[in-house]
Formats: structure tokens, sequence, C-alpha cells
């Protein structure tokens, strides 16, 4: 499959983006124009998380505890490149957004663009070097064709206890292939570009696409959710692109990685996704 929003699309994911259905329910009580740079036609008002699909701005809300990104945690160099693992920027933490102006607009523009050079279905703003809470995805994969989303300091409030195995990639890890097990679909909140706020359930290849991107934002990775005998058979393809020092690959019946969250250190669980439903 493919990876973080990154996933690469595989003969298997391919086909399973063909056959998806449209990822947020269609309204006919109204449409908008979409505000960024690409033109499109006008769009229904319910699918506010496509690209700037919302008719007003909001506010991120007040929270003294959050870290927010500053300007120069927003700053970054076009065209912009896919970083590979084991770099650090992978693990940092991701900073929630605040401000929601021309140039996140631009850097989810950005995003997109690198997403369908390099065969993606979604990608990760810490997968292009800017540590903050942002992802895009389209499960269709093809620029034209299925539905931009861009969701802003996502949160997974619950998720499904059934548990389904998937081969994934990411571009982080070029030509590494596998099944990671995720909860088979999730209840999410978050913003959109404009602000507005988001709450919507996802499942198939929306949800097992969103869940790749949402790890990335927590600094996990797709390896970190593999099991013992999947791991096992990319171990050697994993310690290739990385410094031993960095990650301890096989411990007790689970992967545990040095850098992993707490909230992740089982590897298959959907610990770090809310309470399962």
């Amino acid at each position: 499959m493919a990876a973080g929003l990154r996933l690469h699309l595989c003969p298997r994911l391919r086909a399973f983006a063909a056959a998806s259905r449209p990822l947020f329910a269609t309204s006919h009580s109204g449409a908008i124009p979409l505000p960024l740079r690409r033109a499109g036609p006008a769009m229904p008002l319910a699918a506010r998380a496509r690209r700037g699909l919302s008719s007003s701005t909001a506010a991120a809300p007040p929270a003294e505890d959050d870290d927010f990104a500053t300007a120069a945690d927003l700053r970054f160099e076009p065209p912009l490149q896919v970083v590979k693992y084991p770099d650090p920027i992978l693990r940092a933490r991701n900073k929630r957004v605040n401000t929601f102006d021309t140039n996140l607009r631009t850097l989810a523009d950005e995003m997109f663009d690198v997403m369908y050079k390099t065969d993606g279905m979604g990608l990760s703003a810490p997968q292009v070097g800017v540590n903050v809470q942002l992802m895009v995805f389209n499960p269709a994969g093809v620029k034209g064709e299925g539905e931009e989303i861009v969701l802003v300091n996502p949160v997974v409030y619950k998720s499904a206890k059934r548990l389904l195995p998937f081969e994934e990639g990411c571009l982080s890890f070029p030509g590494i292939y596998a099944n990671v097990m995720r909860p088979e679909s999730v209840k999410i909140e978050a913003q959109d570009i404009t602000g507005a706020k988001i709450k919507v359930k996802l499942s198939g290849l929306p949800a097992r696409v969103f869940q790749h991107e949402f790890d990335h934002l927590l600094g996990i990775l797709f390896f970190d959710r593999m099991t013992t005998d999947v791991l096992e058979s990319v171990r050697e393809e994993l310690k290739g692109c990385s410094s031993p020092s960095l990650y301890t690959f096989m411990c007790g019946k689970g992967c545990v990685l040095n850098n992993l969250p707490p909230e992740a250190q089982t590897p298959h669980s959907a610990g770090a996704y809310g309470t399962g439903t």
C-alpha cells in the first residue's frame, strides 16, 4: 500500500482506490467555490474538509498548554523535498497551527504537488520538513480525480475495535512495503485550511490513509505498528536505511523504538487513536 499518505500506489492499493466511494457525504443544499490557487468548479458545502471548502475562517480555540507553531515553524522553501528515514525530523514534535493564512494554503498546495509527483495518496507536513499538525490527501492518488482533503490539528476521538491488515508503503521508506494493522474506521475532529471545524467518520481506504498520515503527526512511523513477524520480514531493508544505534528493532513480542511515543508502544494497538467503538 502506500505510506503516510505518501502511501505509494502499489497495484493492490490502486485497486482499492478505484473502488472507493467519496470521502464525505455530498449535500445538494448549496455550493461554494474553491478558494485556493488551483481553479475548480463549485463544490458542496458538506465536503468542508476539501481544500479551502468553507465559507468562513475560524481561529483555533485558545489552549494555553498547547505549543502553537510560529511563523518560523511554518517557513518553507519550494520546491519541497520528501524527508527520508532516519532523518530526526520524522520523530520530532509537530506543533499545532492557529494561523490560517495564505502561507498555510501555499504550503498545502506545495504538499499536494509533491504528493502527486511522487505517486502518493497523501502527505504529512513533517514528511516535507515542516513540523506542524497538517496533512493533505486524496485517496484517488491522481491529480484532477477524487477529493483533495486538507486537515489541520486532527484528533481521533473514537476508533473501531476491529483491526485490519493492509499492505502499506511510505515515501520516507522508498521500496519498502508490508502489512500494517489499523482500525477499520475512525471518528475524527480537525480544522480545514480556513480554520473551520470538521467532525467526520472515515472508513475503508480514507481511514487507512488518514491514520498513516496521522501517525506521522505523532512522530510514529508505519513499521512501529507492524507485528513481530511482519517486521522481521522487512528488518534488513529497514536496517539498510538506518543507523543501528538509533533504533531497537525487536523487543519481546513487539517492536519498541527508542523515540516512540508512549501511546504507540504496542505496534498493532489502536491506543493512539482514541477509544475503541
